[in-house]
């Protein structure tokens, strides 16, 4: 191991995660758990017709009171998000105050919901210690009525308008404000807010960093779920030069934001405005949420406290900043037991700047131990800035299902109940830090993004990874008859079950790390993961024949039809993607249990149990004739439909379903074998048995093994491998410069087309945005390069390479006459994903397509987003545009292949992925 990886094990923010671990040192309390948008979602809906976005709006959420979880700027709270801290701006133009995010509701975009803002996670380590957040604020009147009015004149098939379209960044008459973070202890953190005017002349600003209590007080909460005591902040005595706020809360503690400088305090409640939104409706309070908004921008000096006290404040910071020039803030928020002296002295000297040095430099030594010596500078700035986005995405989430159905009067405990959305999932209790996909866009987790997730972020956190996990599976988040929450639009929906998948990486990972393994993680896991398999079998397999539905299976408009709709033809959909998750689904399950038999032998039973739930789907979905989903004369596997009389016909969509069963495959290492002689044994009388399940899988058993004795599990056999991957590295076909497209290109010149009952459906090549509503229009997955796929496609692709070595090999791209083994394969299609993000030979990166401003200001070329897909020609960011979530998954490439040597991963096998010594 080199002094990098050493210094890795050993550095300061890898001792304060040992600490966090080890010592119950809760250095993860305090982070950016606070969402980007809670007005518009579904827990804050409390209309009769489940319309979330127009009952509780952008325009609502500066005067009204949340009741299940709050947003900011920039904002952190602690891990149960009692108390609250986020930058609110103003630049004396705007008609409202910058406490929030601001964004199109999925009505008002021509492309679904969409936030209208530029802001950039810079930098965090995984505790939090060190975190920087930068926000664009522009000097001119903020373009709200703009935005919404022309993007809805704009058809499906028009470019969305953006910040930038607007003109109110010319000149760069703008301000960057950096927002940075350094923990001196777990409850002691230090904030700097430096404001840079951009533009030619001199600008007003005024700053309001605000802290507040998140509203768990009111008499309308439900009384379980309702604190015992209001909490208050107040104004106390503090050292000259500065000024001070008390947090007393009964839940969090007591702490003490102080405020450099004799800045003036705002104070107001956190509760809402019911005289504003509501006319004939009395306010509780005299002082109400957007008190410090209306004392700002109004001028109304009787919107806030005199007595200097309430449930929401902030610090007025009034500047103006000369061309060029620069402005900071500085604060401390700590706990009241660890700073009894800070109000008598001043906390923001030298030892201050100290330690945000500290922690930065700390930050940039663990990034640097972590990343691979052959990476390049830029490769490296794309991995962190990754990672950094998967770290700001975290946010308590709160949901208690019980109280929530009771205050829509749809709990099914109750008698006289109205069936409503997520009626059945009444036992759930959700009140967890989970990592978002989009702390906007989709503030709410989706089952299996998190299964995703949590590979980038084992890089530099294996534990909150694996605690990502477990949280699915716990029985306040798991249904009873063993279903996973999909999302909080419908819990009950269907995401493809990758979770088993997640487990065997983390496992990997950890073993790689600490040569040990987590038996009871393990143990749990698979336990839980055994009732969700059966839940696919019971509910998604109609007729028991070991081919599976699921619905939509998180594609959104892939097919031909809504397949989470009645079809227009009757009958139902056997899916060539949910089978081949259940496919692979079985192959993890199998691997699991291999690992938990050398602990406890029962579990060879389990071996078994999975092999041949594998053997029977793969011979299912394999099936010669026309009941099967492989298509012979095409080399590709279709969605098939089964019609109400019985009859089959496959949708000849060639798309990402079809590609899906090429990933599952595992490889199977001798010593696997070793581990389960009595399951290998009872495996091999089965063949004898029922030679016939081995027919059209790949080979695999004696006189079979590959490379190395490696065995292999895999629906497809080598010719259909060969077949498959022949369109797949077409370019004409599914290979795009940036990556694996979701849908053939060759849909672009023939569209494939039905007809029923007169009525036309057609799936086109579309690569960038989509041109229907389905799924609410704001994905596409006919043509657009999506992240979480691709690495599927790799991992397959690394799997067979372990088996052929140079053994097999394929032109790549199709017709180049250019010969490539299979992980050198995979290795083109890593490269070609982070051809998105990496300056090309012009300095430009093909996820900002055209945008000047991204591809040459040297303040924003640097700045990446992980957008949530990519066009399928060139490359450039679509859908959400802070998706880090499982885009941040090119951090994992970056590092794996910086690291991946092919010969060594031949000899040493599938834990060559997981090991960080280098080349």
């Amino acid at each position: 191991m080199d002094k990098k990886l050493a210094s890795a094990r050993t550095g300061a923010e890898t001792k304060r995660l040992a600490e966090a671990r080890d010592r119950g040192i809760n250095w993860k309390k305090w982070g950016p758990y606070l969402s980007e948008r809670q007005w518009g979602t579904v827990r804050e809906d409390y209309s009769e017709t489940g319309d979330a976005w127009n009952f509780f709006t952008h325009d609502h959420a500066r005067s009204r009171a949340y009741r299940w979880g709050e947003d900011g700027i920039a904002g952190i709270s602690n891990d149960k998000q009692n108390l609250c801290f986020a930058l609110a701006l103003w630049n004396g133009k705007d008609p409202i105050l910058k406490e929030r995010l601001f964004g199109l509701t999925n009505n008002e975009g021509n492309h679904g919901e969409d936030v209208k803002e530029y802001y950039f996670y810079i930098d965090s380590t995984p505790t939090h210690s060190y975190m920087k957040y930068l926000y664009k604020y522009p000097q001119a009147v903020f373009p709200y009525a703009d935005l919404v009015e022309t993007n809805g004149r704009r058809s499906r098939n028009e470019f969305e308008y953006e910040l930038l379209d607007t003109g109110v960044f010319d000149d760069d008459r703008y301000f960057d404000v950096f927002v940075e973070y350094a923990k001196a202890a777990p409850e002691d953190i230090l904030v700097k807010i430096t404001a840079f005017n951009r533009g030619p002349d001199a600008a007003n600003l005024h700053l309001l960093p605000t802290l507040w209590f998140r509203n768990d007080w009111a008499s309308w909460i439900a009384e379980t779920s309702r604190a015992a005591r209001k909490p208050n902040l107040r104004q106390i005595e503090a050292a000259a030069g500065q000024s001070t706020v008390a947090a007393t809360d009964s839940v969090g503690g007591a702490f003490l934001l102080s405020c450099e400088g004799d800045v003036p305090l705002l104070f107001t409640e956190n509760e809402t405005n019911a005289e504003r939104l509501f006319p004939g409706q009395r306010n509780e309070s005299l002082y109400v949420k957007d008190g410090i908004n209306n004392f700002v921008v109004q001028g109304d000096q009787n919107a806030v406290n005199p007595e200097r006290q309430g449930t929401k404040v902030a610090a007025h910071y009034r500047m103006t900043i000369a061309p060029g020039q620069s402005a900071t803030v500085r604060l401390r928020l700590s706990a009241a037991k660890t700073a009894p002296a800070r109000t008598a002295q001043n906390g923001f000297g030298k030892e201050f700047d100290q330690t945000l040095a500290e922690r930065l430099q700390e930050a940039d030594e663990f990034y640097s131990s972590l990343t691979p010596s052959s990476v390049s500078p830029d490769a490296a700035n794309v991995m962190r800035q990754a990672i950094a986005g998967m770290l700001w995405s975290k946010q308590f989430y709160f949901f208690d299902g019980d109280n929530w159905l009771d205050e829509h009067h749809s709990n099914p405990l109750h008698a006289g109940y109205r069936h409503t959305r997520n009626s059945d999932w009444f036992h759930m209790l959700n009140e967890d830090v989970i990592s978002m996909p989009d702390k906007w866009e989709y503030p709410w987790y989706a089952a299996w993004d998190l299964a995703f997730h949590t590979l980038p972020i084992a890089i530099v956190d294996p534990d909150f990874a694996k605690d990502q996990l477990k949280l699915m599976l716990r029985g306040v988040y798991l249904h009873p008859n063993g279903q996973m929450p999909a999302y909080e639009w419908n819990f009950g929906d269907v995401n493809p079950p990758v979770h088993a998948f997640a487990t065997l990486f983390l496992h990997r990972t950890e073993q790689a790390l600490r040569g040990e393994t987590d038996v009871q993680f393990l143990r749990e896991a698979f336990n839980k993961l055994v009732l969700n398999f059966t839940w696919w079998v019971n509910r998604k397999d109609r007729f028991g024949k070991n081919v599976f539905e699921g619905g939509f299976l998180g594609l959104d408009n892939i097919g031909i039809f809504d397949r989470s709709a009645p079809l227009p033809t009757g009958g139902h959909l056997e899916q060539a993607d949910g089978t081949a998750w259940m496919a692979l689904f079985s192959q993890n399950m199998m691997e699991l249990a291999v690992e938990l038999a050398v602990h406890d032998p029962t579990y060879e039973d389990m071996v078994v149990k999975f092999a041949e739930h594998f053997y029977y789907i793969a011979g299912a979905m394999n099936q010669p004739d026309k009941g099967g989903m492989w298509d012979e004369e095409d080399g590709f596997y279709y969605d098939l439909l089964r019609l109400p009389d019985g009859s089959g016909t496959r949708l000849k969509v060639r798309s990402m379903v079809g590609l899906l069963p090429l990933c599952a495959a595992t490889v199977m290492e001798p010593w696997q074998r070793e581990r389960i002689p009595r399951a290998m044994e009872q495996l091999a009388q089965r063949m004898r048995r029922m030679p016939e399940l081995q027919q059209n899988i790949h080979v695999t058993g004696p006189g079979h093994y590959g490379v190395s004795d490696r065995g292999m599990f895999a629906l497809v056999n080598s010719e259909r491998l060969r077949r498959i991957l022949s369109r797949m590295l077409d370019e004409n076909e599914f290979l795009s410069s940036y990556g694996i497209r979701s849908l053939s290109k060759a849909h672009e010149r023939d569209p494939y087309v039905f007809q029923v009952q007169g009525q036309e459906y057609r799936v086109d090549y579309l690569p960038s945005e989509s041109n229907t509503g389905m799924f609410g229009g704001n994905s596409n997955w006919r043509g657009p390069v999506w992240m979480p796929v691709n690495v599927l496609i790799i991992r397959a692709l690394q799997n067979f390479y372990l088996y052929y070595g140079d053994n097999f090999k394929i032109e790549c791209p199709t017709g180049s006459g250019k010969l490539m083994n299979l992980f050198e394969v995979s290795k083109e299609i890593a490269d070609r994903l982070g051809r998105i993000f990496l300056r090309d030979e012009h300095g430009r990166r093909a996820v900002y397509g055209g945008t000047e401003k991204f591809q040459t200001d040297p303040h924003w070329r640097d700045l990446v987003l992980f957008y949530e897909y990519f066009h399928g020609d060139n490359g450039a960011g679509l859908g959400a545009s802070h998706q880090t979530g499982w885009t941040g998954l090119i951090a994992k490439t970056i590092q794996l292949y910086g690291l991946l040597d092919p010969q060594k991963a031949l000899e040493v096998g599938k834990q060559a992925a997981f090991t960080q010594n280098p080349k």
